[in-house]
């Protein structure tokens, strides 16, 4: 059997360990250039590659194709294999036949690496042996080669799951829906969500479904769709008998006739939507039926996500917080819902068809100044150019910082959090992150 598998990335060479474990003739072919470390350990394990070009020979006689997440469908080599009737999946779906393990899939636009991260410290610190992948980390297909745990929690992407076939986590989760990568999906928003449901499409009576039953997108799809699993919905408005919902300061989860309950005070995580990611990993923890204690332990000792609303320093009584993970309009919605002070607001990159109304409330009532940190930042200029009272534009992170250092005062807070990705000015959001924390600390 030959396997080709497109990007020498994490999950590319992750792919390539296991299929050659497994007996596969493997080659990998990158478009882009392969990383030296990745090219040492491909070496070292005998597995042919090519870099910075597809040769159509080496590809087109492939039994099965991983594809890595970031290519999109509509580049030609993939297109030409689809043609051919040659399964391009991704590699959630050619990992999961060769482990026995207990995956717990995770999907959602906003919130998905947060609650990814509280689920794996609950299990983990409840003495499972669990390992954490997919989007996240190492990749799934490598650890499944070395095949050492009893559980995964995996953060599985609408780009992965849209390469599944048969695979099928126990436990699903959805934390919510909302516009994203629209450039990948004909710009048709539903196109999308389906995408997202795909988690739950093999799903049988035996597994579980946990989903925002806030989230419009959600509740309308699974009104007019099927899934046999179980449905263990989460609410900050609602109460259910079977579920998790918040009602007098008080986290409820309801499970298997079985209640767990804790003060919201008492948790780590800050804000609303915390909250959700919260009830979401908590429902994972009650169906692996972890003891009371260990969740209370781990939910009041949780340190959060780099770059999620991530706290940087206090210089001379402002607030500087590093959201850069906010690539999407409602990942920002829900970092400037949860200030509670002046914010000038750090903002912009490559948009992905933001529509930015959804702030307007929100800006009006928090952002006292905007900068914009991004190649074209006209969208975010005609869209709030009126409601701020400072609109600054720079074009490197240690001159936005400063700027903010300049236009607060004792109380205020700054937030970095861009509503959009990161490649015209940085490799990727953590680098961008990673500047912003390097200026803060500069200052």
């Amino acid at each position: 059997m030959r396997l080709v598998v497109l990007g020498g990335g994490e999950s590319g060479v992750g792919t390539a360990i296991l299929g050659k474990k497994k007996g596969y003739e493997v080659f990998v072919s990158d478009f882009g250039k392969i990383k030296d470390s990745y090219k040492e350990v491909l070496v070292n394990n005998g597995i042919a590659f090519e870099d910075e070009q597809h040769t159509e020979e080496l590809i087109l006689n492939a039994d099965v194709v991983m594809k890595s997440p970031g290519i999109p469908e509509k580049v030609p080599i993939v297109k030409k294999l689809v043609e051919k009737g040659i399964p391009v999946i991704s590699e959630i779906e050619f990992a999961a036949p060769f482990t026995k393990a207990v995956t717990i899939g995770i999907t959602g636009s906003n919130g998905k690496t947060t609650t990814t991260m509280l689920t794996y410290h609950l299990l983990q610190s409840a003495g499972l042996n669990v390992g954490l992948g997919g989007n996240i980390g190492k990749s799934f297909a490598w650890q499944v080669a070395d095949d050492t745990y009893d559980s995964y929690v995996l953060e599985l992407s609408s780009f992965q799951l849209d390469g599944i076939i048969n695979y099928k986590p126990h436990i699903a989760i959805i934390t919510n829906i909302s516009p994203d990568h629209l450039d990948r999906y004909d710009y048709k928003y539903e196109n999308y969500i389906d995408s997202k449901f795909r988690i739950t499409m093999n799903q049988t009576e035996d597994d579980y479904l946990i989903y925002d039953a806030d989230d419009e997108a959600i509740t309308n799809w699974l009104k007019s769709n099927k899934t046999r699993a179980k449905l263990i919905p989460f609410s900050l408005t609602k109460t259910f008998t079977e579920g998790a919902f918040i009602k007098n300061n008080s986290m409820e989860v309801s499970i298997n006739q079985e209640e767990f309950r804790m003060e919201t005070e008492t948790i780590a995580l800050e804000g609303k939507h915390n909250m959700k990611n919260a009830m979401a990993a908590t429902s994972v923890a009650k169906l692996m039926q972890i003891r009371k204690a260990t969740i209370r332990e781990s939910l009041s000792n949780f340190q959060g996500v780099e770059h999620r609303l991530e706290k940087v320093l206090k210089i001379q009584n402002v607030e500087y917080i590093n959201d850069s993970k906010a690539t999407n309009v409602n990942a920002t919605f829900f970092a400037l819902d949860s200030m509670n002070s002046p914010t000038v607001w750090i903002v912009g990159g490559v948009d992905k068809g933001n529509d930015y109304n959804e702030l307007m409330a929100l800006v009006r009532e928090k952002v006292k100044a905007i900068i914009c940190l991004g190649v074209d930042n006209k969208k975010i200029i005609d869209a709030f150019g009126n409601v701020v009272d400072m609109m600054v534009e720079v074009n490197n992170m240690s001159d936005a910082v400063r700027m903010a250092n300049r236009l607060t005062e004792k109380g205020d807070t700054v937030l970095l959090s861009p509503a959009c990705a990161s490649f015209d000015l940085f490799e990727n959001y953590e680098d961008r992150g990673r500047q912003f924390k390097d200026a803060v600390k500069n200052l």
